[in-house]
């Protein structure tokens, strides 16, 4: 652990507090306005809220901050050995939570993850296994819990691509897509509401600098469509 850059700590403060006074009691992502008032405060964070610990999670260039509205210090997390390449080069990495409230970061220039443990904030590396492009250097902009699947999605902009992660955090499995997805940015889980319409598939909504993007699993959930029409409603949590 580590104090971090003053002035990012006093903004990310501030924004957790909003965050958390707006958002603690609306569900799993907060609404637009707390999305609109974390970037006003560092519009390079990404962030995700945990409701039910009434944590906020934030994901900078100086690295994971954690704010928890039981306690009154705030937590800077350092991740061994993260590397990452800014704009114009590629979308940041990403922050994402397990099911367990762990918060999971990516690289956007290697397949690897790094978990911080919910409890002892403590900081695993997890190098993945690729089953495909290996001769290519896949990072991950994009990634998102998916809990029909029990296991985590993650995307590449670089290359357009989609992977699952086994549970374990040692393989990714490429999915075969009926199209690349141009630019994606992010990831996240179609509303609840959304997805029984589809007959409970757990798909997923990308971001991308230019608009959203669906994908629509196969019923076997080993191959998948991508659609240019966005997800109907706002998913984003950061």
């Amino acid at each position: 652990m580590w104090n971090g850059n003053a002035d990012t700590v006093r903004a990310l403060f501030l924004a957790a507090c909003m965050i958390l006074i707006a958002g603690c009691d609306i569900g799993a992502a907060p609404q637009r306005a707390d999305n609109d008032a974390a970037k006003l405060q560092f519009p390079d964070a990404r962030y995700q809220v945990d409701p039910a610990r009434k944590r906020v999670w934030f994901l900078t260039a100086e690295g994971v901050f954690l704010f928890d509205a039981s306690r009154p210090e705030r937590t800077a997390v350092s991740l061994p050995g993260w590397i990452w390449a800014g704009a114009p080069y590629a979308c940041l990495p990403d922050l994402a939570l397990g099911p367990r409230g762990e918060a999971v970061v990516t690289s956007n220039v290697v397949p690897t993850l790094w978990r911080i443990d919910p409890v002892t904030i403590a900081v695993s590396v997890h190098p993945l296994a690729l089953d495909a492009d290996t001769g290519k250097d896949v990072g991950f902009t994009g990634l998102v819990f998916s809990p029909p699947h029990g296991a985590f999605f993650a995307a590449s902009d670089a290359h357009g691509s989609l992977w699952r992660i086994d549970p374990q955090f040692t393989r990714a499995q490429k999915i075969p897509l009926s199209a690349p997805i141009p630019g994606a940015c992010g990831l996240a889980l179609r509303p609840r509401s959304s997805q029984q319409t589809l007959g409970g598939t757990a798909d997923v909504c990308v971001r991308t600098p230019h608009g959203g993007w669906s994908v629509l699993f196969a019923p076997d959930w080993r191959s998948a469509y991508v659609s240019a029409a966005p997800c109907a409603d706002r998913p984003w949590g950061r």
